[in-house]
């Protein structure tokens, strides 16, 4: 038999697991300023109760919709295209390439760029997205300093400037008249901006 904490704890984190996916759901949808609180309990099966256990307000269960997005785009990420690169140097261009593809999909963009800016404030952002992507990128940067891919340079500065690109560059093609077209524009402009860290040569 399952010992009476564990049985609590469990329930308890999957009923912040509903929460958050019946949340992510309706976020995406319709953005965070047109969902309310009591609508999100009935799509999680749960009670208003349960939804302030588990967050202080909206605005702490859509930050931890927001982390949940990041971290599932930096896994797909950093365990996909970056993991089956050839190279450190090809991994960034790839990883760069894929973040941008990702912020085509309704739910990524609308929740990380378009409302939580916003809603989290820009520290905020920031700081979600420097936990999940942040190590990603120096440690890229790391080994493609360590074959002689890139020369020798202090990674963090380095990767919070690449990490800021890739956010500014992701917001451009968000916000365009024409996303297709801005996001191709702003792919080929990262991969000339990775060029350019080359210690010898172009791949």
């Amino acid at each position: 038999m399952e010992p009476a904490g564990n049985k609590h704890a469990r329930r308890s984190r999957e009923t912040r697991a509903a929460l958050v996916a019946a949340a992510r759901e309706l976020f995406a949808e319709r953005g965070y300023a047109d969902v309310g609180t009591e609508e999100i309990v009935r799509a999680a099966g749960v009670t208003r109760g349960a939804l302030y256990h588990q967050f202080r307000d909206k605005a702490d269960l859509f930050d931890a919709t927001v982390q949940t997005v990041e971290a599932e785009l930096t896994e797909r990420i950093a365990g996909g295209v970056m993991a089956d690169a050839v190279d450190p140097v090809v991994a960034l261009k790839a990883g760069a390439r894929a973040f941008l593809d990702a912020f085509a999909e309704p739910d990524v963009e609308r929740i990380l760029l378009l409302d939580a800016p916003g809603v989290l404030g820009w520290r905020r952002w920031r700081e979600i997205g420097q936990e999940h992507g942040l190590g990603v990128i120096a440690a890229a940067l790391e080994a493609a300093m360590a074959n002689g891919a890139l020369g020798r340079r202090p990674v963090e500065p380095l990767a919070h400037v690449l990490l800021g690109a890739l956010d500014e560059a992701a917001l451009l093609v968000a916000h365009s008249d024409d996303p297709a077209a801005t996001r191709a524009e702003v792919a080929d402009t990262l991969d000339h901006l990775l060029d350019g860290l080359l210690a010898r040569g172009e791949r």
